[in-house]
């Protein structure tokens, strides 16, 4: 299988982005071409290295909710922010990537079949096998954060 390397983008003091690989500045759209193309890349910071890739996508998703129809309204959000802190995070973190996939599974789906009843049948049964899934992380994380308040 051919590996694509990861491309580096480095983050300077002054909030440019530098794509090492095109030896040139990126804004944050050019970044949103790499997302949008599949191409991996990381955002390091040039003095540090620190990664920094999950605040530049953050950067993106924020301009992308101020332009045009949000896919977050207001009160998602503030159910989002209330599950930092809390026992399930980690479980709500892995929900939304499980969400997420399926969906992109799903839009492939129903964008190649020919027969679209077919789809939807194939749909409802992803959505079960992730819905059990997804019931059985939440269990084993339910049952681990009430062992872990015992011992305490």
């Amino acid at each position: 299988m051919d590996e694509t390397p990861v491309r580096i983008i480095k983050k300077y003091a002054n909030r440019r982005l530098y794509d090492t690989e095109q030896s040139a500045y990126i804004t944050l759209d050019g970044v949103r071409d790499l997302v949008i193309n599949r191409i991996p890349f990381q955002v390091v910071d040039n003095r540090t290295g620190a990664d920094l890739t999950r605040l530049i996508l953050l950067q993106i998703i924020s301009e992308q909710e101020d332009k045009g129809r949000p896919v977050f309204d207001s009160d998602a959000l503030q159910m989002i922010i209330r599950f930092y802190g809390d026992t399930l995070q980690e479980a709500l973190g892995e929900w939304m990537k499980q969400s997420l996939d399926a969906f992109m599974d799903q839009k492939s789906l129903f964008q190649s079949a020919p027969d679209p009843l077919s789809v939807i049948t194939e749909m409802g049964r992803r959505n079960l096998e992730m819905w059990q899934s997804f019931q059985g992380s939440f269990l084993s994380l339910s049952m681990g954060a009430a062992s872990k308040k015992k011992d305490e």
